[in-house]
């Protein structure tokens, strides 16, 4: 009966094995543990009992986390029940690498777990030949799924405090302070070499910044003129400094300067002008993004020492942890050992002294302001590491506390009590975050919305896009079809030109000049008999009344039946095509009764 079970945590799922002949001293010996690199004889002490692989990596996820963080998921739960047999008179033992996993299964199930020894031994070698224990799981899958569950298993870790993004602050304080030392050494250096110039200059404008605008602009002293004062007030701020520069430069004891040095005099201060308007937006961009982080940390200490506080800390999380007796005196480190080790006064403060309250509190009240400071810079450190909403109501509140203390400091006016204010910024601070809340539901919505007119713009387009395909395709068609009727229609009417031209030629052959009464007649006979006017012959003697009524009674009737008329007309058109012929004949036929 097999008494020991061992559970592994693989990437692609759980597996419990069944340990076969187990030998607590005799595993532990060389020999033995060089056995288990061998897949034959390790298959006769370990038996794959049952194996659950995991749904989806959203799942392998879940249960990786749940398992390093000592909670037993339900599918683990589920997996153990299903699968350990029932315990008899002796119960099972389940092997686990963790014991806090070991400890969380032993009280959740109440089975006996057992961890390291011979466990360990046999994890081993399952971890090593997982893939031949397992059926139809390749070297190369587990390979693959332990690859994908490490990645997201890291960039879930990475990114579980996504929106308190602090390492951006750090770097940013850091470079800050870098940027301030090397602006101090660059503006030195330009002073001194263009000191050398104009070395009045120096003592009329003291700050670094304005003094390297004005060596680029000023350049040669000698050709500044009254022009130029404008230029000169709108960099100094001052008239009265751009008359005194002025004047200066016409009475200065500089020496004189070659065109090419004061090209590249023009060109370094020119950088640490550029370098001064980069730390402005640097600081711009390190206030921005404190106020997302730690906003009541910032309205109570300001933005820059609070970034110092931060870095300092590694992190607003380490910050959050410490005491405010450690928050006062963080960054005084050395002065605490060495007064310690000296048995001397310890400090009384660190980098909160550069905050206004320190500086502003008497010699004798320094010390209290600034337990005081570094007790409520504590709880706005924890109010922004642990809120959901950041706002700055607290640090707002906070800030007025301190300065009601450094009043009753200075005047002995009594401060409010904490409970109050407290429950004030609770109030405030539940306002503000509903209207945060609905400010980003509204902004939730629109971005839905434009979303969905985005799609429906694109899913329009790909319509229309379609069509045109189509409508082009079936143009190309139809202007094909166009083309070829059109050339038929062509040829048609060359061959009917052709034909008519035929037509007017023979007409013209047929019908020569008459010359004769006898062969106008025999023309009139053969055309009446073509036109089947066959009941009115042509008359070869004059005509009576009679005979010429009995003719328009005759013509009358053929009138009221136009039908067979317009079959004789169809079958003489058919017959005889040269109807310009018979027209004349007609017209002729008539003169010659009108002569009569």
């Amino acid at each position: 009966m097999v008494l020991l079970h061992v559970l592994f945590e693989h990437a692609a799922g759980y597996a419990l094995f069944a340990v076969k002949e187990v030998e607590e001293i005799g595993m532990l010996l060389p020999q033995v543990e060089d056995s288990v690199l061998n897949i034959g004889k390790f298959n006769n002490v370990v038996k794959l009992a049952a194996f659950l692989p995991f749904k989806s990596a959203q799942s392998a996820l879940e249960n990786i986390n749940a398992i390093s963080e000592g909670v037993v998921h339900a599918d683990l739960k589920l997996f153990l029940e299903t699968n350990l047999p029932p315990g008899g008179k002796k119960k099972n033992v389940l092997g686990v690498s963790d014991a806090k996993i070991g400890a969380a299964l032993q009280e959740e199930l109440g089975l006996s777990i057992q961890t390291g020894g011979v466990v360990a031994e046999i994890l081993r070698g399952v971890r090593l030949h997982f893939h031949a224990l397992v059926k139809g799981l390749t070297a190369q899958a587990a390979s693959k799924a332990q690859l994908g569950l490490g990645h997201s298993y890291s960039r879930a870790k990475v990114k579980f405090n996504v929106n308190r993004a602090d390492n951006m602050i750090i770097q940013s304080i850091a470079l800050l302070d870098q940027l301030d030392k090397d602006i101090n050494t660059f503006a030195m250096r330009v002073r001194e070499w263009y000191g050398y110039h104009f070395p009045e200059l120096i003592k009329i404008v003291s700050d670094n910044a304005t003094y390297c605008h004005l060596a680029r602009l000023i350049g040669n002293r000698k050709e500044l003129t009254e022009e130029s004062l404008e230029a000169l007030e709108e960099v100094v701020m001052d008239s009265a400094k751009a008359q005194a520069i002025l004047e200066a430069s016409r009475s200065s004891m500089g020496m004189d300067i070659s065109p090419i040095d004061l090209i590249n005099i023009e060109s370094f201060s020119s950088r640490v002008v550029s370098l001064v308007n980069y730390r402005q937006e640097l600081q711009e961009y390190l206030r921005s993004k404190m106020g997302q982080v730690a906003p009541n940390l910032a309205a109570l200490i300001g933005e820059v020492v609070g970034a110092r506080l931060i870095s300092h800390a590694g992190s607003l999380t380490n910050l959050a942890k410490y005491p405010a007796s450690t928050v006062q005196i963080l960054g005084a480190e050395k002065a605490l050992f060495r007064a310690l080790k000296t048995r001397g006064n310890t400090p009384k403060y660190g980098l909160i002294f550069h905050s206004t309250f320190i500086g502003r509190a008497a010699a004798k009240n320094k010390g209290r302001i600034s337990r005081y400071l570094a007790n409520k810079c504590t709880i706005a450190s924890r109010i922004d590491c642990f809120s959901e909403v950041p706002t700055s109501v607290f640090g707002d509140k906070l800030r007025d506390q301190v300065e009601e203390r450094l009043s009753f400091y200075e005047t002995g006016d009594a401060p409010r009590k904490n409970v109050d204010v407290m429950k004030e910024a609770v109030k405030e601070a539940g306002e503000v975050a509903a209207e945060i809340k609905r400010k980003l539901e509204k902004k939730e919505r629109k971005r839905k919305k434009r979303e969905k007119k985005l799609a429906a713009l694109s899913t329009a387009e790909g319509e229309e896009e379609e069509e045109s395909k189509v409508k082009s395709n079936g143009e190309t068609a139809e202007n094909g079809d166009a083309e070829a009727v059109k050339k038929k229609k062509k040829k048609k009417k060359q061959e009917e030109e052709v034909e008519e031209e035929g037509t007017e030629t023979n007409g013209v052959e047929d019908t020569p000049a008459p010359k004769k009464k006898k062969k106008q007649e025999v023309v009139e006979e053969e055309a009446a008999e073509t036109n089947g006017m066959e009941d009115t012959p042509a008359p070869k003697k004059k005509k009576n009344k009679k005979q010429e009524e009995s003719v328009e009674e005759e013509a009358a009737e053929t009138q009221m039946e136009p039908e067979p008329v317009e079959e004789a007309a169809m079958e003489t058109a058919e017959v005889t095509p040269e109807t310009p012929q018979t027209e004349k004949k007609k017209k002729k036929k008539k003169i010659k009764t009108g002569d009569e």
